[in-house]
């Protein structure tokens, strides 16, 4: 198969396209013959060996933990899918963006989105809801979502609304037309935020979910009146100094499946900023790296 490789952790100038051996599902896995796949942070971050004392891969290394396409092998155990069926999903923490590619938790794609929405979706969707989840029932509470306007923020500001919270979203003020089209009442990011959400929300926010790792966690600790009301998905030092929730990403299907029914009624639609060939894979992670991304960055293969 064709895919995209590093062989030496480093810069974007270690991406090569290339041939690379065909992998094979394992028990309770499936492979995909891949139409796009997501470019994450963690992608960049593993990419380059800055977390290589957390999450050493071997190389040489098939970036991407996401990605969608058909179907075209499944692994022992595996029910409820078959070759042919389109479906998006996740696998290790590399190895996505490639002609095929194995996952481990996967549903089938809402026929709304496109291609590009579906490789966008899996590792947001789970890591936004993972957050959520650790702040507990959201119907009724104001929520402020740090960093919104990225591809967890963005994913947390639809799923937070469709569950019935109202949600105030931090982004740069040209982002926050974007913010208003996802259904958050949009504000600024840095200092005095606790007297702009005051102004927004009379009755204060009841819960606060930080997607940016942006040091603003104190802040967020502050305006909800607690560190059990608030947690983050990226700033692990921040978390363990302060208490609050730190919430990781997991394969889970129950999660991606739940996503999926809400693609399916319109109530969460993956937002796709960029997309590259597969050619390009260097100049997506480069464009990643510089973050102020506006919803996912995609490569189409």
């Amino acid at each position: 198969m064709r895919a995209v490789r590093y062989h030496q952790y480093g810069g974007v100038e270690n991406l090569v396209v290339e041939e690379a051996p065909d992998p094979h599902p394992g028990p309770g896995e499936i492979r995909i013959r891949v139409v796009a796949a997501g470019v994450n942070p963690v992608d960049w971050k593993v990419r380059s060996g800055a977390v290589r004392e957390v999450l050493p891969v071997d190389l040489p290394a098939v970036p991407g933990r996401d990605a969608a396409g058909v179907v075209d092998e499944t692994g022992a155990g595996v029910q409820g899918v078959r070759a042919g069926d389109r479906v998006f999903g996740l696998g290790g923490v590399t190895g996505a963006t490639a002609e095929l590619a194995v996952l481990s938790a996967w549903a089938p794609a809402p026929a709304a989105w496109t291609d590009e929405q579906a490789a966008g979706a899996a590792l947001a969707a789970v890591t936004a809801m993972g957050g959520l989840a650790a702040l507990g029932p959201l119907p009724g509470r104001t929520l402020l979502v740090e960093g919104a306007a990225g591809g967890v923020g963005s994913a947390a500001v639809e799923i937070a609304v469709a569950r019935g919270a109202t949600v105030i979203g931090t982004a740069g003020e040209r982002n926050h037309d974007f913010l208003r089209s996802l259904g958050a009442v949009p504000t600024t990011y840095g200092p005095g935020l606790a007297g702009r959400v005051a102004a927004l929300a009379p009755g204060g926010a009841d819960l606060a979910l930080d997607t940016a790792a942006s040091g603003s966690l104190a802040d967020l600790v502050a305006i909800t009146g607690s560190p059990a009301r608030v947690a983050t998905i990226a700033d692990h030092a921040g978390a363990q100094r302060l208490g609050v929730h730190l919430a990781n990403a997991e394969n889970d299907p129950a999660l991606l499946a739940e996503a999926a029914e809400l693609g399916r009624q319109g109530r969460y639609t993956p937002r796709v900023e960029r997309t590259y060939p597969m050619a390009e894979t260097a100049a997506a992670h480069a464009y990643a790296e510089r973050g102020h991304t506006r919803g996912k960055i995609v490569v189409r293969v």
